[in-house]
């Protein structure tokens, strides 16, 4: 008996990364995971992977439509979701003064909206429940800021903000939610910015206290235990889980 046994879960973006990792303890955990993600590929073949009832529904988190379908989905085939992890994300590097409008509304599209999306069509049902837990994947850009990453870390400073405001609407209905802030991770997306240069990541490296990059695991390590019955009397707080480079 896992901690999240019998937890019928969403974990958005969970086809490779961070998400995967989550989705993996999870069902280590013993709860049934719903993997969304917008490649239905990937969301299926970790399904698989991790077994344990798990299904992968191709969901695109800046669709309200495509969210309330997964929603439903899960709703018809479990009769109730008890836990959403929102942490589906994507970033583009570069300065700010030579960024493109284009890429501000993807990264706030994905990043803000994504979750504002989920909870919209998952919150109503947890009310209803009178129980669930919610965990956003926010990021410690959002609360320190971090160069080179401005919209993104607007995006999961609103997060963090979001997460909080809902926590209070919800106590009532006994939901919580919590937001964990990742420090740098080692994954696809990290590399995709820039974190396959060697020079930034020996620079990375050695700013983090315990003198390694995140793996998928340490974040899904805190990621369950917030949506587990463990933390029933947490709400509302935001976890940094980055090897000490930010404290607070």
């Amino acid at each position: 008996m896992g901690k999240l046994s019998e937890k019928i879960s969403i974990v958005t973006g969970a086809g490779q990364g961070i998400g995967r990792g989550i989705a993996e303890k999870f069902a280590a955990e013993g709860a049934t995971v719903v993997v969304a993600d917008v490649n239905e590929t990937t969301a299926k073949e970790t399904a698989a992977g991790i077994g344990g009832g798990a299904i992968g529904v191709r969901t695109d988190v800046t669709s309200r439509e495509s969210v309330a379908a997964t929603v439903e989905q899960v709703r018809g085939q479990f009769g109730r979701i008890d836990v959403l992890v929102n942490n589906a994300g994507w970033d583009k590097a570069g300065p700010f003064t030579e960024s493109a409008p284009d890429d501000w509304d993807r990264i706030v599209q994905i990043n803000l909206y994504g979750v504002l999306n989920t909870c919209r069509s998952v919150l109503p049902v947890m009310a209803e429940q009178g129980f669930g837990s919610v965990v956003n994947i926010a990021s410690d850009a959002g609360r320190v800021g971090s160069s080179g990453e401005a919209v993104y870390s607007a995006a999961k400073g609103g997060v963090i903000a979001f997460t909080k405001s809902v926590a209070r609407e919800l106590a009532r209905n006994k939901v919580n939610a919590n937001a964990v802030c990742p420090g740098p991770a080692d994954t696809a997306l990290f590399a995709s910015i820039g974190g396959d240069n060697p020079r930034l990541r020996e620079a990375l490296v050695k700013a983090i206290p315990f003198r390694r990059l995140a793996q998928p695991a340490d974040l899904a390590n805190v990621v369950a235990f917030l949506a587990s019955d463990e933390a029933a009397y947490v709400t509302g707080q935001t976890v940094s889980v980055s090897g000490g480079l930010t404290m607070s």
